[in-house]
């Protein structure tokens, strides 16, 4: 579904990401860890067309994505909730979720995504009049999440979703993922959470100063002894 070869990118002329590879495919989970600084939201970024290529290829769903503009890839289903939320807190949660359906052109087929991302979370429902700004922490990830559903996402990116969020609070917001991925959406989470993605995820790539230094199936590396000492404090 999502392929990246050889992927050089950052910020201007500043590189970040070195020939940086990995592929989500269908249907399946993907975790990218990495300390802070590692260069996961820049990947994130670049797969998204929101920071700068210099090299490699970026392939979704069989075409090249890597000079597409930012709001072609969202009208072709790749889907970023970014680091933040970035929500309009001036905007009340139903506004900010008809504001993540602007590229569904049917009225009809966002009744159905607004009425699937309310089953999702139901708390969005109880406070659609109030402004995102006020909501919890928990809540406006969970906001977040839904706004990028109104799109109805082919493949959803997620940039640090625990952040800021209590241990139930981000919870929450996996289970909701589970039951995302569930529908057949391959999703790539970057994360430091690492003890509860390796959990979630079916395949975990390591991101360190920009370059990939190791990959694997999630349940494999929840026992590798650089993950155990690196991030799990078991060495």
């Amino acid at each position: 579904m999502l392929e990246v070869r050889g992927l050089d990118a950052g910020y201007g002329r500043v590189r970040v990401l070195h020939r940086v590879s990995l592929t989500v495919p269908s249907g399946k989970i993907v975790a990218l860890l990495g300390a802070n600084g590692a260069g996961k939201s820049t990947l994130l970024r670049a797969i998204c067309g929101l920071a700068s290529v210099h090299g490699g290829a970026i392939t979704f769903a069989g075409e090249s994505a890597s000079a597409r503009p930012p709001e072609a890839l969202v009208r072709a289903g790749l889907v970023l909730v970014p680091q933040g939320r970035l929500l309009f807190g001036d905007m009340t949660v139903r506004e900010n979720l008809e504001m993540g359906g602007f590229t569904v052109s049917q009225r009809e087929t966002r009744d159905t995504q607004l009425s699937r991302v309310e089953a999702l979370f139901p708390i969005l429902r109880e406070r659609a009049g109030q402004l995102a700004g006020l909501l919890s922490g928990g809540e406006q990830q969970m906001l977040a999440v839904a706004r990028a559903l109104m799109s109805s996402p082919r493949c959803l990116l997620l940039d640090e979703p625990s952040l800021g969020l209590s241990p139930k609070a981000f919870g929450t917001i996996i289970d909701a993922i589970r039951r995302i991925n569930s529908e057949g959406i391959p999703i790539l989470i970057a994360e430091q959470n690492v003890r509860r993605i390796l959990r979630l995820a079916d395949y975990v790539y390591v991101l360190e100063t920009g370059r990939i230094e190791l990959e694997g199936e999630a349940s494999a590396l929840m026992a590798d002894d650089r993950i155990r000492a690196s991030y799990l404090g078991m060495g």
